[in-house]
């Protein structure tokens, strides 16, 4: 049993903060995830127990000694014109940008931190642990993984020579096994079980 990932996400605005939690909350459900508005707030923590650390760009400029070596977990928030990036070979993620490209991102980012520790993370390629507690068919898993590169029912129809009745009635299927509705949603549930890589969205 794999115990809840902790996040700490180290940033001084507020709206920033609540708006990365509430995407992070949807996209990793058992994570728990502390906020701090400041490098000396995290310090007066457990600072070493944390997965990942979501930084503002300033208080990783100013705090380089301590992240440098914690470089796999940290990722640093940034982005905008008044920000150029250089922070060489440190994970960055773009806050200036759609919630849909900010998940991806974020999916691709986690992807690679879990590549670097070990690559194969749960042995067999769909990922999971086999609880079967919403096993999709085979034919559903493709139904997903077009879903998620944005094809319609139709297309999908078309690209699977099957009827658009069945599409429709496997989309309810999916929807129905594992509670999402949204497109963000079953793109996030298809890259964190292994179904679609990350970087193919």
């Amino acid at each position: 049993m794999k115990h809840a990932p902790e996040i700490a996400i180290v940033e001084p605005n507020t709206l920033t903060t609540i708006g990365l939690t509430g995407i992070l909350e949807r996209m990793i459900p058992v994570a728990t995830i502390r906020s701090f508005s400041s490098f000396a707030e995290l310090m007066d923590d457990t600072p070493d127990m944390y997965a990942h650390y979501f930084i503002s760009a300033q208080i990783y400029i100013e705090h380089t000694a301590f992240f440098l070596p914690r470089r796999p977990k940290t990722i640093v928030l940034a982005g905008g014109e008044s920000q150029p990036l250089q922070l060489a070979n440190v994970p960055t993620l773009n806050i200036y940008q759609t919630e849909e490209q900010l998940v991806k991102d974020i999916l691709k980012l986690h992807q690679h931190a879990h590549h670097n520790e070990h690559t194969t993370a749960t042995g067999h390629p769909h990922g999971g642990s086999g609880t079967g507690e919403h096993d999709l068919s085979a034919r559903e898993i493709e139904v997903l993984a077009l879903l998620t590169k944005g094809l319609i029912n139709k297309e999908i129809a078309d690209k699977l020579n099957i009827s658009l009745t069945t599409v429709i009635t496997h989309r309810k299927n999916i929807t129905e096994k594992l509670g999402i509705k949204s497109v963000s949603g079953l793109t996030i549930y298809a890259v964190m079980n292994g179904y679609i890589e990350a970087d193919r969205i």
